[in-house]
This record gives structure tokens, sequence and C-alpha cells, in this order.
């Protein structure tokens, strides 16, 4: 069972400390940060996202790592993308609005977020016009990763597509599940473990 808390301070650290890379905020306007986020933990499995669910929500990670998945039609899960600490995630295309998600959410391991809705973000940015700056800047770097994605998609081979992605983000090799990990690269599980055991060898 997810657990909520209105104890915000420790946690909202991370999420202060990863604007402020991007933008400064005046001291005046730190302390207004807080009361827009809600703190929940979620055990390993459990889900943050349910596809076919209304997405009100959006999630920064805390603690902890996520993956997004939808299900495909042979009924098999195709997992999309990971979030990790200071990343942010939710499906972007139906939070505005709150339509109805295309993709489901669940935690890989224990994880703490942040959470906020589309009504509260907009209401803290009239407060706090400064984090437009930020919240542009974060989303324009993350689609800059999907484009690369796809580049690295059509023109590496299966074994470069691996390699690049243990280059980059080496933290996700250790923690995610390889099943997970597979799908994401398009492999077969078995295919998964061969590279890498070639890698380890």
């Amino acid at each position: 069972m997810r657990q909520t808390s209105n104890n915000f301070t420790p946690v909202t650290q991370p999420l202060l400390s990863h604007i402020q890379k991007f933008t400064s905020i005046p001291p005046d306007k730190i302390s207004l940060l807080e009361p827009f986020f809600e703190h929940k933990t979620y055990k390993k499995k459990e889900v943050l996202l349910a596809e076919g669910q209304r997405c009100f929500e959006k999630f920064f990670i805390v603690k902890g790592c996520v993956h997004l998945s939808y299900l495909r039609q042979n009924g098999t899960e195709q997992t999309v993308d990971f979030a990790m600490e200071n990343w942010w995630t939710s499906d972007f295309s139906a939070f505005p609005t709150a339509a109805v998600s295309k993709f489901s959410i669940r935690a890989t391991e224990h994880t703490e977020v942040l959470i906020i809705t589309a009504d509260r973000q907009h209401e803290l940015l009239q407060q706090v016009p400064e984090l437009n700056e930020y919240f542009h800047l974060v989303f324009q770097r993350a689609y800059a990763a999907c484009q690369m994605r796809f580049r690295f998609l059509f023109e590496f081979s299966k074994e470069e597509l691996y390699q690049n992605f243990l280059q980059n983000f080496p933290a996700f090799v250790q923690r995610v599940p390889q099943y997970l990990l597979a799908s994401f690269l398009g492999f077969t599980p078995e295919y998964l473990s061969e590279i890498r055991k070639k890698y380890l060898s």
C-alpha cells in the first residue's frame, strides 16, 4: 500500500536542487513550492499510473526507479522509458488535460516521488513564473534525448545499441530487471543475456 506524508521538507530538497541547476528562484518564493507537491512512496512493482486510467498527475522521482510501458496487441508488455532520481515521468500527452493514459508506470524498486497535478502546476507557475524556464529546459532536454534514441534505433546494431546504453546509463543496467531492459532495447531476454555475458567475460 502506498504511503502519503505531509512532511515535505526532507523530500523536496532534491527537487529544489534540481530546479536550481536550471534556473534561479528568488529566496522569498522558495517556501511557496512545498505545498503544491504531495509526497508518496511505492513498493516494488506497485503501479503509479495504469494504462486506461485518466492521468491527473506527473511524478518527480526523489528516490528509486520506475518504468513506463504499454500493453501490445499480442498481450506482451512493451517498456518505452525508465526514470530514476531527479527525472520526471508521466503520460505527458494525457497529463495537461487529464486524458486517458496510453501508458502504465510501475515501480521497479522501492520508490519515493513528489506528485503535482496539472491544475496545481498551473497555480504554481502563476505564483513562481521562474519555474516556466525550468520546465521548458527540462522537457527540451528530454525531447532531445528521445530524438537521439530514435536515431540510435535506426542506425545501431543491437550490440551497439546495448553498448551505447551501457556507456550512457550504467545505473539502469545495474538496477533495472533484465527482462524490462530487454523490452526497452527491443531484445529478447535471452539475447540480452548473451550480450551481457560477452561484456562481463
